[in-house]
């Protein structure tokens, strides 16, 4: 009975690393979809969103039920509970991959992305990628360390965000507030997904060592 309990235990990690996965190759085809103006891989992306979904509910599901009858206490209930809202942020994470893909859909046959934010939309959408591949091998691993690091990652988004923001304000923008409007989107969608792609991080490393992370813990606050 225990063995089938841990195993359910197991499952719901997989489950989590699962998410973490495709919300990473979608981040990574919506950012292709709005920079070419594909609009049959916008549509892969947000047809894709669904099972995302599925396996959010199913998790949820596997998780109430492991709630209700083995009434886990101590690690195993913070397992079940963190479990619960790491599958929230990839979750809303897909959500931010598929709101990138619709803005593809909406402006085609345009591009959204004027050719002078290209690189900077391009590279966004790259550490997005990269950062939620490190999430999934944190989920994986329990590597604290390696959690930590990616609040570095979100900075160098963070930074891209305000260049974003910079280059909007600059007198010399000539493409309208429309693209404006669609560029501040897309800034947002990637800043927020990164966020997500952290705090899945940091809630590992509450299941590992008990304790939440804040800012003075992380390895820029320590070299600073």
């Amino acid at each position: 009975m225990r063995d089938a309990y841990h195993e359910e235990l197991d499952s719901i990690g997989d489950g989590l690393v699962e998410m973490a996965r495709l919300v990473g190759s979608a981040i990574g085809r919506a950012t292709t979809a709005i920079l070419d103006s594909d609009l049959k891989l916008a549509e892969h992306v947000i047809e894709g969103d669904q099972k995302v979904d599925e396996l959010q509910h199913d998790l949820e599901a596997r998780a109430i039920t492991l709630l209700a009858r083995q009434q886990p206490v101590a690690t195993d209930l913070r397992i079940v509970v963190t479990s619960l809202r790491m599958s929230a942020d990839l979750e809303r994470s897909g959500d931010l991959a598929q709101h990138v893909a619709k803005l593809a859909r909406l402006r085609y046959p345009e591009r959204a992305v004027p050719h002078d934010l290209h690189a900077t939309i391009l590279e966004m959408g790259q550490l997005a990628q990269r950062l939620m591949a490190k999430t999934a091998e944190v989920i994986i691993t329990k590597d604290v360390d390696l959690a930590l690091q990616l609040e570095q990652d979100d900075d160098a988004i963070d930074l891209l965000h305000r260049a974003l923001f910079q280059h909007l304000m600059d007198d010399r923008w000539k493409h309208g507030i429309e693209t404006a409007v669609d560029v501040t989107l897309l800034g947002r969608y990637y800043e927020r997904y990164a966020d997500h792609a952290v705090a899945v991080a940091k809630r590992v490393v509450y299941l590992v060592t008990g304790e939440h992370v804040d800012a003075s813990q992380t390895p820029q606050a320590e070299g600073a």
